[in-house]
């Protein structure tokens, strides 16, 4: 098994990536995150999956309380998507996830990894 990180390359970025993930993506609602999940061909230079974490300044106005939760969605993703990652390998596809955090409460990192294990599953299952 290879070491758990979260590089730059796994990273969602670019305003075309993000509008094209937006526009034409499938939309899951959980507790407390919505996942918004892009299905394509894998392609060469490009990670098979990539993420999108953001946690909205509607629900947290101090950057500080964003800034912990989107530390918390980052560390439970990076222990948690190697089931996805080869997942997406295996069939030959490429995914770009956007996490949003749609809870007006601090969370313990223990229900934040609830929930985005969650998410890996119920993306992992999805017919695209």
């Amino acid at each position: 098994m290879q070491k758990a990180s979260f590089k730059k390359s796994e990273r969602l970025c670019g305003v075309i990536a993000i509008s094209e993930l937006f526009a034409e993506g499938k939309s899951l609602n959980m507790p407390s995150l919505r996942v918004i999940c892009r299905f394509t061909p894998a392609a060469a230079g490009i990670h098979s999956v990539r993420v999108l974490i953001t946690v909205p300044k509607r629900h947290f106005k101090k950057a500080a309380d964003r800034n912990l939760m989107r530390r918390r969605i980052r560390e439970a993703w990076r222990k948690n998507k190697e089931t996805l990652v080869s997942l997406m390998k295996q069939t030959g596809r490429h995914a770009d996830i956007a996490l949003i955090w749609t809870d007006t409460t601090i969370r313990p990192y223990s229900y934040a990894e609830k929930c985005v294990a969650e998410a890996i599953s119920r993306v992992s299952g999805l017919k695209y």
